[in-house]
């Protein structure tokens, strides 16, 4: 038996920003998506996969201190495509934490950028090589962990 990530579905509060923020900074397709009053919802993918569902089901901002999500990671070729998502992050004013492009660790080649969208749900958009031009932010923790 063997499992693999298919999708993640994210609660959000206002569908219509939540789509128009996942659309600029990813490049995501809409593959299909719902207007009516009580049931709405968008399923946002690439290259025909489905990768992100938002579902405007929730109030307020993402409760980062109580039991659940993390954050989100998403693994992209090369740091040209991590350094194009961290201009359009700081171009929407968007929540960047660790002020740009770090390392997951101290001596690691691997690394991004960790941000938050427009409800607080912590993300990450990281490669494997080329994000070791800074210092971690800390020395003795994983990146991605604290934020």
């Amino acid at each position: 038996m063997s499992f693999q990530t298919g999708h993640v579905g994210l609660n959000v509060s206002d569908l219509d920003r939540s789509k128009d923020f996942y659309l600029k900074v990813f490049g995501f397709e809409v593959f299909g998506e719902s207007d009516q009053a009580d049931r709405r919802y968008a399923f946002l993918g690439l290259d025909g996969k489905l990768l992100l569902t938002l579902w405007q089901q929730s109030e307020g901002r993402f409760a980062a201190g109580l039991p659940g999500l993390h954050h989100l990671a998403f693994q992209v070729p090369d740091i040209e495509t991590v350094r194009a998502a961290e201009s359009v992050i700081r171009e929407l004013g968007t929540t960047l934490h660790h002020d740009g492009v770090v390392p997951h660790r101290e001596g690691a080649s691997s690394g991004g950028v960790f941000f938050e969208d427009p409800d607080g749900i912590r993300l990450e958009i990281y490669t494997a090589d080329g994000a070791d031009e800074r210092p971690a932010p800390s020395a003795g923790a994983p990146t991605c962990g604290f934020f």
